[in-house]
């Protein structure tokens, strides 16, 4: 190191000198490559400036201790052991902190760990080849060169071996003199275009860095209790000695496998083997062997090419873990068990075989010989006795394994039986178990649980407690725990639909009525077994361009949305919402009506019964017109005058017969006939009663026709108060302008065919006056409808 300081102090030297007589300043030398943990002395020239200096390194002062100052215009700095990668260091004035100058160090590593064998390129008893490698910390950037240099105690300088641009280097036996019984040094150069670096010497041997070819694998030999392994060593010099590792591990789908390694000491033989006990191996696995050796424990050989070999079963490895499933019983008193049982691995070599077979319990236990019966493949029909299920494992016709299970008798008593079971589910979709055991000893307990008919699992523990992972996720399943105890089994007790997760809170189905600023949204859940419960409804909804809006509704099934805008498209989803998930429903729009629907729907009302009242007042109206329309009005042209009796004159009762027709006694004189009423000159001798004809109206001849058929009692009539009387109100009618022309009884009508009325004569006190009357047709129709 102070070589190389002085070294660095006569470089600077110079060039101080030289700019001693100038009023500069500063920092040499420039742009330094150091390497690494090595000291270094920089010079700042101070002539510029008047007073004292101080240093910093990446901006940041340096311990005045470092400090050498030689002169006034000459400042020395030392910095020892110095590592940094890379840093500026600068001069400053302490009066003015201007910068005087600076300097970049860099530094560098040489080569370290080197390392070299000779191996082995083609089939021959010496290696032919040369190969050293070694380690180097750079920067990427740079371009190094490597050179490979050896050197013996014949000669004071390095030869050359090899160049190469990496870490390795190789070279042939040949090229260069090396003996198997000397002993050499190696080293490694790096040089760059700013610095060189040569590593630490190797010493070695030629004898102990001899690397043999990888060994041959000739057998791997997996039995049902050993592991052998044999090989080949070349080239084998029975002089020599020579190590070996035997290394197997178990082959796995992800992740390294562990190697597990074996070293012996070869034997005194080209070839050597290696055996072990299988108790280490897994059943029915992979495993990989293989093998390496070295030469007076010189650098190991590669691995051999690996070979794998496949582990037998063991039977301490299986446990075929029956177990029964027992059903109803049916009409003829037979019960269905389902035998479960764990079957070898597919990967296991060999052929398996199993036999299934019942037998009543009691002669199982009272050893009388009996004859099992076999069972339909994995079905057992049994009677309500209890009997023992047993089942055998065959490996190439030699039984393998056994085992058996107790199924109790219907009704049996004093069996053992769990209570208050108890699960919960996890959000992984892991159901988690515990129960109270029974007061009676157990050994353990079984649970067998199922999501279908015809699949099962079960797992056994001596626990009051268990879990079950792997399960379908959201699955109902039925679980059952039965307690074991002896060589028999207790009750089991079951609970039913045991999810393995919530779901979904279900499928949402909505219904929209719009209204005129509202609209009624329904909705209903159809929810499955494991669906979760739903905590709140949340409608959203939106038109076209405005953004969306969300209420969260009160009610399970319904909401109504206020404050809509009239005559708007909308659409509007409904999300439910539960624990751990939320499900929303399809989206629908529909369209807020132009008016309210209460006021159209009044509108409609009055409307209807404005529209019946108006119907009702017009068909009032229509049959009223018509009624006066088709009313008849007495028409002077069939009407007649005829003479009413005194007071004082007794009036009998005219008889008709059923033929005869009221209207024949009514005489009307033609219209040509002109007359006037003459003045009252008292009665008429002969009275117009006793006339005979009549007049024949098609209008009224039905009428005459239905008196015909309903006689009519005659009607009386009150005369005048007298005579004079009457005719005083003839004379003043006779006066006006009458629509009726004049009519005289006295007149005797052209006779018209007419059926005769016969009268029945009245004894008359004395003679009366006769009066003129007015009968119209009307009349008849009044005495008709009486």
């Amino acid at each position: 190191m102070y070589p190389l300081l002085l070294l660095l102090v006569l470089g600077v030297t110079p060039s101080v000198c030289k700019a001693g007589n100038e009023n500069t300043c500063d920092v040499v030398p420039k742009d330094l490559y150091i390497e690494a943990g090595s000291s270094i002395l920089v010079v700042c020239l101070t002539s510029c400036v008047r007073g004292k200096i101080y240093w910093t390194l990446d901006n940041k002062s340096v311990d005045e201790s470092r400090y050498d100052t030689t002169n006034s215009t000459h400042a020395v700095l030392s910095l020892r052991n110095f590592t940094r990668p890379r840093a500026t260091l600068q001069c400053h004035s302490n009066d003015t902190h201007q910068v005087l100058g600076g300097t970049t160090i860099r530094t560098y590593l040489k080569p370290s760990n080197l390392s070299c064998f000779l191996h082995y390129k083609l089939r021959k008893n010496t290696p032919d080849l040369f190969t050293c490698s070694w380690e180097h910390q750079v920067d990427p950037s740079l371009t190094i060169d490597y050179s490979l240099l050896r050197t013996d105690s014949s000669s004071s300088e390095p030869s050359k071996i090899c160049s190469s641009s990496g870490k390795t280097c190789t070279g042939t036996y040949k090229s260069f003199t090396i003996t198997l019984s000397g002993s050499y040094d190696v080293t490694v150069k790096a040089q760059t275009a700013f610095w060189e670096a040569t590593s630490d010497p190797f010493e070695f041997k030629a004898l102990d860095i001899i690397k043999i070819p990888q060994p041959e694998l000739s057998n791997v030999t997996l039995s049902s209790d050993r592991l052998l392994v044999m090989w080949k060593i070349w080239p084998y010099h029975s002089s020599k000695r020579y190590h070996c590792q035997v290394n197997y591990s178990k082959m796995i789908n992800e992740g390294t496998p562990k190697w597990n390694i074996s070293e012996i000491e070869h034997p005194i033989q080209e070839r050597a083997c290696w055996s072990m006990t299988t108790e280490s191996l897994e059943s029915c696995s992979n495993y990989t062997v293989a093998v390496r050796c070295n030469l007076n424990k010189g650098p190991w050989s590669d691995w051999s090419p690996e070979k794998m070999v496949l582990s037998k079963l063991k039977k301490s490895d299986y446990e075929p873990r029956l177990w029964r499933k027992v059903a109803g019983v049916e009409k003829n008193g037979v019960r269905r068990v389902r035998a479960m049982w764990k079957n070898v691995p597919p990967t296991c070599q060999g052929t398996f075989s199993y036999t299934i077979r019942q037998t009543p319990y009691k002669e199982n236990t009272t050893g009388v010989n009996h004859t099992a019966a076999l069972c339909d493949s994995w079905i057992c029909d049994v009677n309500q006795d209890a009997h023992i299920i047993t089942l055998e494992v065959f490996h190439k016709d030699s039984l393998f394994a056994e085992d058996s299970v107790y199924v109790p008798a219907i009704g049996e008593t004093g069996l053992p039986k769990v209570t208050g079971i108890q699960t919960n589910s996890t959000p992984e979709g892991v159901i988690w178990l515990s129960w109270k055991a029974p007061a009676q000893p157990v050994s353990a307990f079984m649970i067998d649980y199922t999501h279908t008919e015809n699949q099962s699992y079960w797992k056994e523990t001596k626990d009051t407690h268990a879990s079950l992972d792997a399960l379908l996720d959201k699955t109902p399943y039925n679980i059952t725990v039965t307690p074991l105890f002896d060589d028999k089994t207790g009750h089991g007790a079951q609970v039913l639909d045991i999810c393995s997760g919530k779901g979904d809170p279900g499928n949402v189905y909505i219904s929209v009525v719009p209204g005129h600023r509202s609209a009624y949204v329904s909705w209903d859940v159809t929810q499955e077994v494991c669906s979760d419960q739903v905590v709140s409804f949340t409608i959203f909804y939106s038109t076209e361009q405005g953004p969306e809006l969300n209420v969260t509704a009160s009610s399970k099934s319904h909401h109504t949305l206020q404050d809509l805008t009239p005559e708007t498209q909308y659409s509007v989803y409904v999300k439910a919402t539960a624990h751990t998930r939320t499900t929303n429903s399809e989206e629908k729009s529909f369209e807020t009506t132009r008016f309210d629907p209460h006021f159209i729907r009044t509108l409609i009302i009055c409307g209807t019964l404005l529209i019946f009242l108006v119907l009702s007042v017009g068909l009032c109206s229509a049959v009223q017109w018509k009624k006066f329309k088709n009313k008849l009005v007495p028409d002077p042209a069939r009407s007649s005058v005829a003479l009413l009796a005194s007071a004082g004159q007794n009036m009998g009762p005219c008889t008709f017969e059923p033929s005869e027709s009221i209207c024949s006694s009514i005489y009307i004189e033609e219209a040509q006939t002109p007359s006037t009423f003459p003045p009252d000159t008292g009665f008429n001798e002969n009275p117009a009663s006793e006339q005979t004809g009549g007049y024949d109206d098609p209008a009224i001849a039905p009428a005459t026709d239905r008196q015909t058929e309903d006689p009519v009692e005659p009607v009386e009539t009150q005369p005048p108060s007298s005579p004079g009387e009457l005719s005083h109100l003839l004379s003043e009618e006779s006066g006006l302008s009458s629509p009726y022309r004049s009519q005289s009884p006295q007149e005797t009508p052209a006779p018209k065919t007419s059926k005769p009325c016969k009268r029945v004569p009245v004894k008359q006190p004395g003679k009366m006056p006769q009066l003129s009357v007015y009968v119209s047709l009307d009349m008849f129709e009044q005495g008709q409808g009486r």
